[in-house]
């Protein structure tokens, strides 16, 4: 049974085990790829989508990391970790920058519940994670 969601994000990795983040344009903050279901799409469409939309890039989905109960903004995110299948990198309404950062340098404004998401991604544990941010 597929657990409940109402938004999915992507870890993207690159050659070097970098991951991808966007800065967002609303405020001073570097978070994952991805955002909110749209209604009937299920978490991997809601991915592809969200991905493409934020960065260009297309996205092939290779594991599921986790399930992300978040209470202060009553939601469940998916996070998957993802491979760069096409596209183009560049800017959006939604991401004024775009880069790659190992995961032992994330910028100081990385919102602290997708950081603890790379982590999960690349502790190398199998198991699908459940955890409350």
């Amino acid at each position: 049974m597929q657990p409940r969601f109402d938004a999915a994000f992507a870890i993207v990795l690159d050659r070097a085990s970098r991951v991808l983040l966007c800065h967002r344009t609303d405020r001073d903050a570097w978070n994952l790829p991805g955002g909110g279901r749209m209604p009937g799409e299920s978490p991997r469409q809601t991915l592809v989508r969200e991905v493409h939309e934020e960065t260009g890039l297309r996205v092939a989905l290779a594991r599921r990391i986790g399930c992300y109960r978040v209470p202060s903004q009553a939601v469940v995110v998916q996070t998957w970790q993802c491979t760069v299948v096409g596209g183009t990198l560049r800017c959006s309404d939604e991401a004024d920058r775009i880069d790659w950062f190992f995961h032992t340098a994330l910028p100081a404004t990385t919102l602290p519940r997708h950081a603890e998401r790379v982590a999960d991604a690349l502790a190398g544990d199998p198991r699908f994670l459940r955890r409350t941010q």
